[in-house]
């Protein structure tokens, strides 16, 4: 395994996850359904942890926590560009046309997170000794909470969407209240709702 870039996939992921929490708290200013505002305050409380947890890594691999290299800088853009995304919307929209483009910036910002971290597992099974033990157990503690924030986000936004067209809704949505963690269960959610609403 390549040193560099595994430093440089911890500190681009560290900068995911500071990012995340400014998407988060960004897309509660924009939430009208109650219970997404309850989701992803506690995402964004989840997120901030795992922000704490890859500091921690980072000072176990003896790397700079601070460090921005031009591969973070990329990404503090990108989230930069979620969070304005987010913002003009609320300026030209409405209530919900906002809380629609935030759902969308969350499925991003997550889409990417949880890349990161299925990235990061890989890189904790090929370490050893003592920094092996930190990433793999901060990929323990963080992987099921990514792997929800994912299939929960993906699955609220396309079912405000189909409020927002007037097709049949469920909120929450089915991979909320069967608590998926996985994209088979999340696919398995959905297919069953789709076919309860035909009937």
């Amino acid at each position: 395994m390549q040193s560099a870039q595994l430093k440089e996939l911890v500190l681009q992921s560290l900068e995911h996850e500071r990012g995340g929490v400014l998407v988060y708290q960004t897309a509660l200013e924009c939430v009208v359904n109650q219970d997404l505002k309850g989701e992803w305050q506690h995402y964004k409380e989840q997120t901030e942890a795992h922000v704490t947890a890859l500091e921690k890594v980072c000072q176990a691999l003896g790397y700079d926590p601070a460090e921005k290299t031009p591969g973070c800088k990329v990404v503090e853009h990108m989230g930069k560009g979620l969070i304005q995304a987010m913002k003009m919307a609320q300026a030209e929209g409405g209530k919900n046309a906002a809380e629609l483009v935030a759902g969308e910036c969350v499925v991003f910002a997550e889409t990417r997170d949880h890349a990161n971290w299925e990235l990061l597992g890989k890189c904790a099974k090929e370490l050893s000794g003592k920094e092996a033990a930190v990433l793999q157990e901060a990929y323990d503690r963080i992987e099921d909470e990514e792997d929800e924030h994912l299939y929960h986000s993906k699955g609220w936004w396309r079912e405000l969407w189909l409020q927002s067209l007037g097709l049949e809704a469920v909120l929450p949505p089915p991979e909320e209240v069967k608590n998926v963690k996985s994209a088979i269960a999340a696919a398995k959610a959905q297919k069953d709702s789709e076919a309860s609403r035909r009937h």
